[in-house]
């Protein structure tokens, strides 16, 4: 299905220069924490600016989990951020991979939509939603390469080595 290459980097998704950076958002998608809150701080207020129109225009309730939107990237070196609700684990129930793979098929959904070649990633609802690493990270390489689309990079930035190590360990 995806014949782009999958490649791994270990930083900040911030400091990437892709078509498009992938936003581990909140649903109300007016910032937070985390990869959310760093690409609302280092993009600028365009992208607050995008985020507030499109919860005005479409998104009254906020953006659903495993669903994707497009905004400028604002003083980030890309073109656009694309923002994404991952799913909550819950350690009692779990949680629910489909949602967590939609949030990547759905990112390049709308990568294509836009044009975009080059798509940097985080891994996805690890941070405050809990999901554990090495699931999610099997999740999103399975996503991604069974995903077809026209994007020819799509690359996983990782905050830390223990993530860094999932992702790899799903490369191979």
């Amino acid at each position: 299905m995806t014949t782009a290459p999958l490649t791994l980097v270990r930083g900040s998704i911030t400091d990437q220069s892709v078509d498009a950076i992938v936003n581990a958002a909140n649903s109300s998608l007016l910032g937070g924490g985390g990869v959310d809150g760093a690409i609302h701080r280092n993009g600028g207020p365009e992208i607050l600016a995008e985020c507030r129109a499109l919860r005005a225009a479409r998104y009254g309730r906020g953006l659903p989990t495993g669903q994707a939107v497009a905004t400028t990237a604002g003083r980030l070196d890309a073109r656009w951020v694309i923002h994404t609700v991952g799913p909550v684990y819950e350690v009692s129930t779990g949680g629910d991979h489909t949602l967590l793979a939609s949030c990547y098929r759905e990112s390049l959904r709308v990568a294509d939509e836009l044009g975009a070649r080059t798509v940097a990633f985080p891994a996805i609802s690890t941070g405050a939603y809990g999901w554990p690493m090495e699931d999610a990270a099997r999740i999103a390489v399975e996503t991604v390469r069974n995903t077809e689309t026209a994007v020819t990079e799509v690359r996983f930035v990782l905050f830390d080595e223990r993530a860094y190590a999932a992702f790899a360990g799903q490369l191979h």
